[in-house]
């Protein structure tokens, strides 16, 4: 329990961590660090800054001068924020983008922590991918980093479906860069337009886990679904994962929970994520279980 005793003070000993984004106010992580600095006694502080790509480059530079141990990035500048670092884990190098830049000793070091974020979610869930198939949804900032983690954490295979739009040649370069730049992984990417709802069927029938990583789902989009058109696909033996975690039920895990299939919400990649990144940026691990019960009780 918090009381005032152990309650986080400012001081002038703090240190600053930060959140880089546009918009910024619909962020847990602010509160979520904050909660777990708290909880583990330690003098840090989580502050969320409204930064967009016009002022993203300023914005790094002052945290890099105030001495901040690190700082998050959401949209919109995972990508262009590579630029401005010095350097960058395989998790944002294979993925090309970063959520996550650690201050080490004036080096500033990018990691992406979604896409292992989504594959601890699915263990804590005992979904096992090691030599499965997976159908990934979505082109977006977060779909990369999910099929690179996917790849490294030992499928035998990935299709992803976009849309075809402006953003369909951002899914077949991921693809291309799996099956070439990746090849010693050993997985097989195949690619597909959303709007096939043939080769979408054939894909799921396939697929140990149909994964959504577009915001469809989200409100206001909330009355639409990725399987809008293909339903009859699911079995009761699929795993269904979206991104998104409010609504707790979109439309698309209703669907699955309907169809007998085992659904999961983005809720719990949210928190592993935020805990990667909170162990790189102090070095001790994120009171996960005191955080889930205090913030999401009601949504988990």
């Amino acid at each position: 329990m918090i009381t005032d005793k152990n309650l986080a003070k400012i001081d002038a000993k703090t240190t600053l961590v930060g959140l880089l984004a546009t918009p910024v106010g619909h962020s847990v992580s602010p509160e979520m660090h904050n909660l777990g600095y708290t909880i583990n006694g330690l003098n840090y502080a989580y502050l969320g800054f409204d930064v967009g790509p016009e002022n993203l480059k300023e914005a790094v530079e002052g945290m890099k001068a105030m001495g901040a141990a690190g700082f998050n990035i959401s949209m919109p500048n995972k990508i262009d924020v590579i630029q401005y670092l010095d350097e960058l884990d395989d998790s944002a190098k294979y993925a090309h983008a970063s959520n996550t830049v650690v201050n080490r000793d004036g080096k500033l070091i990018g990691y992406n922590t979604d896409g292992l974020g989504y594959v601890k979610n699915l263990e804590e869930h005992g979904v096992q991918i090691e030599g499965k198939k997976i159908t990934l949804v979505g082109s977006g900032g977060v779909s990369t980093p999910i099929a690179i983690q996917l790849v490294q954490s030992g499928i035998k295979e990935i299709s992803i479906l976009a849309r075809d739009d402006k953003f369909f040649p951002k899914a077949e370069e991921n693809v291309a860069y799996i099956n070439n730049e990746m090849k010693h992984f050993g997985v097989k990417a195949n690619i597909f337009p959303l709007e096939d709802k043939e080769a979408f069927r054939k894909e799921i029938s396939e697929s140990a886990v149909l994964a959504n990583a577009t915001s469809l789902g989200m409100k206001p989009m909330d009355e639409m679904s990725i399987l809008d058109g293909v339903t009859d696909a699911l079995r009761e033996d699929l795993v269904v994962t979206d991104v998104v975690y409010n609504p707790e039920k979109t439309k698309l895990l209703a669907q699955a929970e309907a169809a007998g299939a085992t659904a999961i919400n983005g809720l719990g990649m949210v928190l592993w994520q935020g805990a990667l990144a909170y162990k790189l940026f102090t070095g001790e691990d994120m009171p996960m279980e005191e955080i889930k019960k205090i913030m999401f009780d009601k949504t988990l």
